[in-house]
């Protein structure tokens, strides 16, 4: 499941390098996949009115089905992009 998450992200952004996935929970009944992007990719990512992230899901639901799971999820993290820079009073 994770492989196929990290397929679908390095071929719909600009930046590869920068995909990063992780199993945040993987049990018998549920698979949860954190995708993390760069900042500039998070838009490809979710798409407009998210509808890549859904694509994405209904890809991993057809996936886990055949394997026989029934709860599958896809947290992307937008927190992964920089802050913006702190401008000094002086």
């Amino acid at each position: 499941m994770r492989g196929l998450v990290e397929f679908i992200a390095r071929n719909l952004v600009d930046d590869p390098d920068a995909v990063e996935t992780r199993e945040l929970r993987n049990d018998r009944y549920a698979t949860v996949i954190g995708l993390r992007v760069g900042p500039d990719d998070l838009g490809k990512v979710i798409g407009r009115q998210g509808r890549v992230a859904k694509a994405i899901r209904s890809l991993m639901r057809a996936s886990a089905t055949v394997g026989g799971k029934h709860h599958i999820g896809l947290e992307i993290d937008d927190r992964g992009t920089p802050p913006p820079a702190r401008q000094n009073p002086e």
